[in-house]
Formats: C-alpha cells, sequence, structure tokens
C-alpha cells in the first residue's frame, strides 16, 4: 500500500511539474522570427482586364493591406488584360502611384506589355517591365501567399 501511495505521489509531482512548465511556454516565443517575416509576404497577382474588378478589389485591397499593415511587404504584378487596362485609365495610374509611394513594389510580365504595346508606359509609371516567368515561379515556390485576380 506504501509502495502504492508512494508511485501515485511522484506521477502526481511529475504531472503538475509539467503543467506548471507548460503553462509558463507563451506558443508566440516559440516562433521563428524570420519564419514570422516571411509569412508577412504578399503577391498580388493582377490579371483581368476588368476595371470594376481592379477598382473594386484588386487595387483597394492591395492598396489598404500595404497602408494598414496587414502585410508588411506586397509585390503587385500586373499580367495579360490588366496591362493593357492600367495604360489606358487614369484613375487606376493614379491608384497605382499610391501604390508605390506607400512600397509596394510593382511588377509586370513584358512579354504580355510588348504584346500590347505597353511596356514603356508602364516603365514610365514607375513599373519594373521584366520576363516574370521565373520570377511567378520563384514567388510561388517561396512562402509567400500569392493571391490571383
Amino acid at each position: 500500500m506504501k509502495i502504492k501511495v508512494f508511485i501515485l505521489l511522484i506521477i502526481s509531482s511529475i504531472m503538475f511539474s509539467n503543467q506548471n512548465i507548460f503553462a509558463q511556454e507563451n506558443p508566440d516565443s516559440i516562433k521563428d522570427s524570420t519564419m514570422i517575416q516571411e509569412n508577412e509576404k504578399l503577391v498580388v497577382l493582377w490579371t483581368s482586364g476588368d476595371v470594376e474588378v481592379a477598382k473594386k478589389m484588386v487595387f483597394m485591397y492591395t492598396y489598404n493591406a500595404k497602408k494598414y499593415g496587414w502585410w508588411k511587404d506586397i509585390s503587385f504584378i500586373i499580367w495579360g488584360p490588366s496591362s493593357k487596362l492600367l495604360s489606358e485609365d487614369t484613375e487606376l495610374q493614379d491608384i497605382l502611384k499610391k501604390m508605390k509611394e506607400e512600397g509596394i513594389k510593382l511588377e509586370a510580365c513584358k512579354a504580355c506589355a510588348d504584346e500590347y504595346g505597353v511596356s514603356d508606359k508602364l516603365t514610365k509609371l514607375g513599373v519594373d517591365v521584366k520576363y516574370m516567368g521565373t520570377v511567378l515561379t520563384e514567388y510561388i515556390k517561396s512562402e509567400k501567399h500569392v493571391i490571383t485576380f
């Protein structure tokens, strides 16, 4: 009987000790800071030529996400029909300038922009026009969050 009580006391003290250790741990302190930083990176891939989608979703979310700190690092990729729309729409161009001022990285697919004949116009807007296939692939393979519109 004494042995059983002794064993129960030992098991209880071990369990009590472990509970105190776990209670002191803060899950947030365990996270690696580089992981948190990587998870704060967003890539917005804009492909739509629809002006309403651009104004009411893509530009609105991207701009506010950076302005209000929802994401620390944002890359904005202009691809396909969106490059033509941006080259023609001055309201979107004005918003794009504000996005750049907020620190959003602006990129465009050179193959698409050349096809639409708008590479120079996008460059003048402050967009880094380059071949994006490899760049986008690297973004997707990384831990960055990629969303497409």
